[in-house]
């Protein structure tokens, strides 16, 4: 599934081509989506035109002159910035056409998300209890510090509770507690003020270099001109199981924990 660094990358790269422009049609080839596209979806959407183009978690959030539209890519989409013109392939779904341009939403096993919301965004129930940013200055060593005393959860699970801290998926939760020296199974709440601290730093860092490599193509992931990004080169521990060790050498293991696969240096994380 796209995590933060690759919904931020597809924000930045579709934002040049659509604000302050608006939607001049919308193309459903099929509408079965997560949430089923409505029929009147057109209707409410023709005509809008975009004043921002934001991310919350992993949700683009564009705010048009009556409403919003809210994108998820789910488990496998992509927005593409195209031509208006180009054929469709097989998996693309839906168009927001913009004039000459569109956006196109691939996604093959179909979980991703176009949705209309003409309320208060805040409120929306997909929204409305989402977590803090991690790159927001609400995520602080001491907010971690607080949230974690009283749970007895890994502090893996922890960072991938989009209710806690959003946009964190199972990838960069890999990555950033390798840089962190903490082993994936630690116990949340007992964490120290500086362990907390330490981990704060290094999700940012982790974020921010995934980000500057324009994010992680492991399966279906592509840019928003259809480049792929290359963070997965330079993973300490994901999907590197009985590899070595790029700081000590020992093996990477795995063990399940939350149902998710989570790789880990017994040497390097305590």
């Amino acid at each position: 599934m796209p995590e933060l660094p690759e919904v931020e990358i597809t924000r930045r790269g579709i934002e040049p081509f659509i604000l302050g422009r608006s939607v001049t049609g919308v193309v459903v080839r099929n509408p079965n989506l997560r949430w089923r596209v409505p029929r009147n979806f057109a209707r409410r959407v023709v005509g809008q035109e975009v004043k921002q183009v934001l991310r919350r978690g992993k949700y683009l959030l564009l705010e048009c002159a009556g409403g919003w539209l809210i994108l998820h890519l789910g488990m496998s989409g992509s927005l593409r910035v195209i031509d208006a013109r180009t054929p469709p392939r097989t998996h693309d779904h839906l168009d927001l056409v913009f004039g000459d341009t569109a956006l196109r939403l691939r996604d093959p096993r179909r979980f991703g998300a176009v949705l209309w919301e003409s309320g208060n965004i805040e409120t929306h129930p997909l929204l409305a209890r989402l977590g803090v940013e991690p790159l927001g200055e609400a995520f602080s060593a001491e907010f971690l510090y607080r949230v974690t005393r009283s749970r007895r959860a890994g502090i893996k699970q922890v960072l991938m509770n989009a209710r806690i801290v959003v946009g964190i998926g199972n990838i960069y939760a890999n990555e950033s507690l390798f840089r962190a020296g903490i082993h994936p199974r630690a116990r949340s709440g007992s964490l120290s003020r500086a362990r907390c601290a330490r981990l704060v730093e290094t999700v940012r860092d982790t974020l921010r270099a995934a980000i500057a490599a324009g994010g992680s193509s492991l399966r279906d992931f592509v840019h928003s001109d259809g480049a792929s990004g290359y963070f997965q080169h330079q993973y300490f521990v994901y999907d590197r199981v009985g590899l070595p060790c790029r700081v000590c050498g020992a093996p990477i293991r795995m063990a399940r924990l939350g149902q998710r696969s989570s790789y880990y240096c017994a040497k390097c994380q305590k």
